[in-house]
């Protein structure tokens, strides 16, 4: 049911940008003044979440490791998946931001069918379609620089030249759009057809996916089927960069409207969503810290001022005889 409502909510929303720029006439509202909120509301509501998330304490080592911890000289380590120093942990970080690092170890887990046995087997497909996602999308934000800029810098003209470079159709046609759609659908699906996935998903999980979709598709309908005025779309664009806008005398198809509408209300349900794991990677204490909590102490500043730190050495000191008689290991005899 959560994919359901859902999709009706964007549906409405493409509806009511659709009507409103349409039969309404309100095509100020959706093209310069909706835009404007929708971007001082990202732009508060993304650095009021960082700074909350940046000053929040943080009591413990916590990262999550995926190898041999630095202990013994003679015991090798692995300094990127469980750095132990500043260059391992900024490392490790670039590796997690650009390929998903983590992510690439994903694995399924299914009963085997010659009996009662759990099996492990690798997942790279979630790993794959994530990257052809997040990619193409920012392959698509780069090229709609060419909008907001006069002169259009060389290195986004290039891009977009290798974009189209297979030439197909007329407006050519974009590799990195088919791929974002691709990816979006892959991974809509496979909230619906893998049983434990379904199970845990809920609507803020559907409804920024039908939300990206349908940002996709509207382009995708000005660009190869509508064929709005692009010169008439700059003009638009531009008069919001340099802060003076104007809807152009030239008419621009409604789809436009509908297309900004969305991208409007995506910047605007980007601060408060799972959308902000785009900022909360950086400041994630299981991510960014290097893993040295057998060489440094680590206290809970929600303790109460009058509980004293406690060591293994001071323990040991208070339970030895009793740990000696119970067979444990002790670092010193008396």
């Amino acid at each position: 049911m959560a994919a359901f409502y859902s999709f009706f909510v964007v549906l409405a929303l493409v509806v009511l940008a659709w009507m409103g720029a349409g039969d309404a006439g309100w095509k100020g509202l959706f093209g310069i003044y909706i835009p404007y909120l929708a971007l001082l509301v990202f732009l508060f509501g993304f650095l009021a979440k960082i700074l909350n998330w940046a000053k929040t304490p943080v009591p413990f080592c916590i990262p999550t490791t995926g190898g041999q911890q630095k202990s013994l000289p003679w015991i090798k380590n692995n300094p990127w998946d469980n750095p132990y120093n500043t260059s391992g942990t900024v490392i490790r970080m670039a590796l997690e931001v650009l390929t998903f690092r983590s992510l690439f170890r994903n694995t399924s887990v299914q009963l085997q069918q010659d009996g009662p046995k759990v099996g492990y087997n690798s997942a790279k497909w979630l790993w794959l379609f994530a990257l052809m996602f997040h990619y193409s999308f920012l392959l698509i934000l780069l090229r709609h620089l060419r909008l907001f800029t006069n002169p259009v810098p060389m290195p986004i003209l290039k891009l977009e030249f290798f974009d189209s470079i297979l030439q197909i159709g007329v407006p050519v046609l974009y590799q990195s759009d088919m791929i974002f759609v691709v990816a979006i659908l892959f991974l809509f699906l496979r909230r619906v057809f893998d049983c434990k996935v379904n199970y845990i998903s809920i609507m803020s999980d559907y409804f920024p996916l039908f939300l990206i979709l349908s940002i996709a598709l509207s382009g995708m309908w000005m660009r190869y089927i509508a064929k709005v005025d692009v010169i008439a779309v700059k003009q638009l664009t531009m008069g919001l960069v340099t802060l003076h806008p104007a809807i152009p005398k030239d008419p621009i198809d409604i789809s436009f409207y509908v297309h900004i509408f969305l991208v409007s209300v995506l910047f605007m349900y980007f601060p408060f969503s799972k959308l902000m794991h785009l900022g909360g990677v950086f400041l994630s204490p299981t991510r960014n810290m290097p893993n040295f909590s057998r060489r440094q102490m680590w206290v809970n500043p929600w303790n109460d001022p009058s509980i004293k730190p406690h060591s293994y050495a001071a323990y040991e000191d208070d339970f030895r005889e009793k740990m000696i008689e119970a067979g444990l290991p002790v670092d010193k005899k008396a």
